[in-house]
């Protein structure tokens, strides 16, 4: 069963190789059980791990050969540069959407899109005010405020963050939302909050 590295603190830490996301974490138990997985810009495939030892099927697409060797033991590994090329995964959709420290704002409908009916976007990235703090810095890579919940109108939002972190420091914006299906107001979905780990 895949693990998490321990980097050394005298190694530095490439993307994905650090731990998985606590909201990333928080949010798994949205995901249907055995679900498909699709992390967008997926770094070293921190996610991808935490979700495989959770007996999801992974996809992680990115632009780096050196990231898509690093996940391709995991599942599917796609090598596309999705800011300047075609959508690779074109009328595909999964189970959950992860997308975390990555904005290209126009895949944000292609994003939304590739959750299936049933399935959860999660995602997580900079926000406006970061630049007071660190890179990113430039407003391209910062969500304004309020911005994902615009982005995911047509999805059902479960639980939605704006704001400060103090360890690091940094402006974020969250949300986890579901692509609802048919169900009546007598038997609603119940989307269970405050889980953790």
């Amino acid at each position: 069963m895949p693990t998490t590295p321990n980097p050394s603190p005298d190694s530095p830490v490439l993307h994905g190789n650090e731990a998985p996301s606590a909201w990333v974490r928080r949010w798994t138990h949205l995901i249907p059980a055995g679900g498909t997985v699709l992390d967008v810009a997926c770094g070293h495939g921190r996610h991808l791990r935490w979700l495989t030892e959770r007996g999801h099927t992974v996809t992680g697409v990115d632009r780096s050969p050196e990231a898509i060797a690093a996940v391709a033991p995991l599942g599917r590994a796609v090598l596309s540069d999705i800011e300047n090329g075609p959508w690779p995964l074109d009328g595909e959709t999964f189970d959950v959407v992860v997308v975390t420290n990555y904005l290209w704002r126009p895949l944000l409908p292609r994003i939304v899109a590739s959750v299936a009916p049933g399935g959860v976007l999660l995602y997580e990235t900079f926000a406006s005010g970061h630049e007071t703090v660190g890179r990113p810095a430039r407003p391209d890579f910062l969500l304004q405020p309020g911005e994902l919940l615009q982005v995911c109108s047509g999805l059902r939002v479960v639980a939605f963050e704006d704001g400060f972190c103090n360890t690091p420091e940094r402006f974020v914006q969250r949300i986890a939302a579901v692509r609802e299906t048919g169900h009546s107001q007598a038997q609603p979905v119940r989307h269970l909050l405050g889980v953790t780990g």
